[in-house]
């Protein structure tokens, strides 16, 4: 998992590189680069490990069909979110009525994305997925590749129907609306209803009623979470590193949020309604495939353990377990989990002595 984690961050530079290139929050993300590599003490990310259990039997090629054709019915609904996603994009948007008085805050100028839309599905989707994949290849195990990425693509469609409907129906004009609708810089306004009368592009005009929410700041969601149950964030064992590594995503996507506010395509509410619908978003997503983090069994997906389950009681169901899965492997588990569970009565029990006395004194 260790090389993961360095592979994620190999990675990220690469974006931040790609993507920040002439932007002033390059030399912020050196700093970072350089906090991560010199400060994190290295005995604290090896520390870092799943439990030792044998994966083998699970891969792509024996279980992978059989894993998929369970969930066919989640991956049509899928499907169905990206041809919805697809229409609200397609259709106008709520065209707000705007007065000449209110062009006050909505004369910024009109420039290029720092983050450009074809960066966003390489942030979103492609960066996460290949974290999933070296933790694939790490473990071995199908059931934690292909719910990672069902979770995974539900949560950016999920989140990117959402947010395009708000737009749509909301119609917020951008920070930089008034030189969408005016290239000229002469504005034309209606002599009855005094709203705007735009002289651009209509394809222009269109994208400048999409304000809010922003859809940028939406991402990396998953990733982080995805993340803190791989290395165990909370095993109350104090390893702040653990939680330099989760929030390392969700500094990019701040930056992004903050890089879309900086070229003025966005108001900071935007951004910030964007920001908490995705991590809203992500979490239901996860939780609906994985454990919660803090969980003893949070290192692995439900359906992982509910196969465990079956095949130690003989009863596999829909044909996902056609194989015995080796008894070393259930017994790994069942004592992993058993240790997980007395850490975490022993760190919530105080031995304290003076706590002790003073619950003898109360008895008495």
């Amino acid at each position: 998992m260790l090389m993961g984690l360095v592979f994620l961050f190999a990675v990220l530079e690469i974006v931040v590189f790609t993507v920040f290139l002439h932007h002033p929050f390059l030399l912020s993300w050196h700093i970072i680069s350089f906090c991560f590599h010199i400060l994190i003490p290295s005995y604290v990310l090896q520390s870092v490990k799943m439990p030792e259990i044998q994966l083998g039997a699970h891969t792509v090629r024996s279980h992978g069909v059989k894993v998929a054709r369970a969930h066919m019915h989640d991956w049509l609904i899928l499907l169905l979110l990206i041809v919805i996603d697809v229409i609200l994009n397609v259709i106008e948007p709520f065209h707000r009525f705007v007065g000449e008085d209110m062009m006050t805050d909505l004369e910024y100028p009109l420039k290029d994305n720092t983050v450009p839309f074809w960066a966003v599905p390489i942030i979103a989707i492609i960066l996460p997925f290949s974290v999933i994949l070296v933790y694939y290849f790490i473990r071995r195990d199908v059931y934690d590749l292909h719910h990672a990425i069902l979770g995974l693509l539900f949560s950016v469609l999920i989140t990117g129907v959402i947010t395009d409907a708000i737009k749509d129906a909301v119609g917020r004009p951008r920070p930089d609306f008034f030189w969408r609708c005016f290239p000229d810089g002469k504005g034309v306004f209606d002599p009855v209803t005094k709203d705007v009368v735009c002289t651009g592009l209509q394809s222009v005009i269109k994208e400048g009623h999409k304000s809010f929410p922003s859809g940028h700041t939406s991402c990396l969601g998953f990733l982080a979470l995805y993340l803190s149950g791989k290395i165990r964030v909370f095993d109350r064992r104090g390893h702040v590193a653990k939680l330099c590594i989760v929030f390392l995503p969700l500094l990019f996507a701040a930056l992004v949020g903050i890089s879309r506010v900086d070229d003025y395509w966005h108001h900071w509410q935007d951004v910030f309604a964007g920001g908490l619908l995705g991590i809203t978003v992500s979490s239901f997503c996860y939780l609906q495939f994985f454990p919660p983090p803090y969980d003893v069994e949070g290192w692995g997906p439900h359906a992982y353990f509910q196969m465990l389950a079956e095949s130690q009681n003989g009863n596999p169901s829909n044909g996902i377990n056609g194989q015995n899965v080796q008894q070393s492997e259930l017994e790994s588990v069942y004592v992993e989990s058993q240790r997980g569970r007395e850490l975490s009565r022993a760190n919530t029990h105080d031995s304290s002595p003076i706590l002790d006395g003073m619950n003898d004194g109360r008895r008495y």
